[in-house]
């Protein structure tokens, strides 16, 4: 039987390309496609897929944070991310949020079917990339060199409102998304920004940019 997937990912080219390797493989058969975070939990949902592949850098709600809000519905989930970031900070931030896979685009298109192959068996998959990344992250944690990142401070409905906030999304829409009070969407934006000693929005931006909480 073919594995099921479902891609985010907000590039349709990307998708598409996705798509076309995996059913040509005949291993696994695409039953849904999401542009956006929110709407991969949504479509998880629903679907219940053997495999999501799940962009970092997504509008709305990223790879990460949609990872961590499945993984808490469905501890079971298996989740292969898809990035063209490469640094250990997003690769331990993915892993923790419970991916069971790594994949870096440049080389998804010689590895994703084995990628998903291996993460519908449960066993995870990163690429060999990623291994000496973090191999090398490893090894500066021995010498004693600080690689934790300023994101450990927020908590992950800080981090939401961060990548929206730099997104240019009002808070009024923020509240609508999140199901919160605009009250408490100003209340998290002062917070977060305190925490990160960021003192205007065009700070925000750069930092949610330059920690791939958002592609803009």
């Amino acid at each position: 039987m073919a594995i099921s997937v479902l891609i985010a990912d907000d590039h349709t080219i990307v998708r598409d390309g996705l798509r076309l390797i995996l059913e040509s493989s005949g291993e696994a058969t695409i039953i849904a496609e999401a542009s956006n975070g929110l709407e991969a939990v949504q479509l998880v949902r629903r679907f219940n897929p053997d495999v999501i592949l799940m962009d970092i850098a997504m509008p709305e709600m990223n790879g990460i944070a949609a990872t961590e809000r499945i993984h808490k519905e469905f501890p079971s989930a298996r989740i292969v991310m898809l990035s063209m970031q490469s640094t250990h900070e997003d690769i331990y931030r993915a892993l923790r949020a419970g991916a069971i896979g790594y994949l870096l685009k440049e080389s998804a298109g010689t590895e994703i079917v084995q990628a998903v192959k291996t993460a519908s068996l449960g066993k995870r998959y990163l690429s060999r990339k990623v291994d000496d990344i973090l191999i090398d992250g490893y090894i500066h944690q021995r010498n004693g060199v600080n690689v934790m990142s300023p994101l450990d401070s927020l908590s992950p409905r800080e981090r939401e409102v961060l990548q929206m906030v730099a997104e240019g999304i009002s808070s009024q829409m923020i509240a609508d998304l999140l199901f919160l009070s605009v009250k408490t969407v100003e209340t998290y934006r002062v917070r977060l920004m305190q925490k990160l000693g960021l003192t205007d929005i065009p700070s925000l931006v750069k930092f949610a940019i330059n920690h791939g909480l958002t592609s803009l």
